[in-house]
Parts: C-alpha cells; structure tokens; sequence
C-alpha cells in the first residue's frame, strides 16, 4: 500500500521547489567573466548561467562543453603579475580567497564557491594575488 506520510512529504516539497521556481530563487548561478576587450585591456562582466532544468536532484543548466579539468592549489603567497589566461576556463575557487586586478585598477575579490570565466587570453592580461593567509584551492575547467 501507499505510506500516506511519505507521499505527503514528497507532496510538500514539490510544493516548495514550485514556491522557490516561482520565487526564481537558484534560477541562475552568477560568473565573474574576464575577456579582452577592444582596446587590448581586460574587462570584468558579472554574468550568469540559468538553471533551467528541473530533475529530482534539482535545478540544473543545460550541458556546457567543456575539454578537461586541473586541480589546482596556492600557497597564501601567491601574488602572478600580469598575464594571460593560458586559454577559455571556468576557474572555481573551493577554499581561499583570491584578488584579480585588471588594467584600469579594478579588483576583484573572489573567495569559496565563486566561479571566474577567464576569456583575456590576449591583450595586457590581469594580475591574480592571495589573500589572508590560507592554502586556496580551485579547479579550472578548461573550455579550449
């Protein structure tokens, strides 16, 4: 037979993802992209990837393509002068916190679960430094 408590709780939580899709809360997960723009210097552009599927695990996007994956860890000494990305990777930060400085003096601080496209594999590039005094660890996904 049917065990009404369970169907009753599964009954409810459908009713709250249905309440958090209408609320369009987790409907997107945010990116800090950094590309080459015309004049040569780097740019920031916060942008995002939409969860637009729905399964039983979840909100999730559609299949991005992707061509490998590094594991990657710095020590709290880290600090790259100007360079550019060896190539187009998601950079995902799991435990650290980092700084990306850009031509025009603008910085950005990305710590634990933020996810950085890097795209400026041209032009003057951006310099990446630790902060605090923690390990950082990251994966980068790499796209070319």
């Amino acid at each position: 037979g049917l065990d009404m408590a369970r169907c009753g709780a599964y009954g409810a939580a459908n009713e709250i993802r249905q309440l958090l899709r209408n609320l369009h809360l987790q409907a997107a997960m945010n990116i800090v992209r950094i590309y080459t723009g015309a004049d040569g210097e780097s740019h920031f552009e916060d942008s995002e990837v939409k969860l637009n599927q729905e399964n039983i695990a979840g909100m999730l996007s559609e299949l991005q393509p992707a061509t490998g994956i590094v594991f990657r860890e710095t020590g709290p000494d880290y600090d790259y002068d100007w360079h550019n990305a060896p190539r187009r990777q998601y950079v995902i930060t799991l435990r650290g916190e980092f700084e990306v400085e850009i031509g025009d003096g603008s910085v950005r601080r990305l710590g634990p679960g933020s996810i950085l496209l890097a795209e400026d594999v041209t032009g003057h590039g951006h310099k990446s430094r630790a902060v605090g005094d923690e390990i950082r660890e990251s994966i980068f996904v790499t796209l070319d």
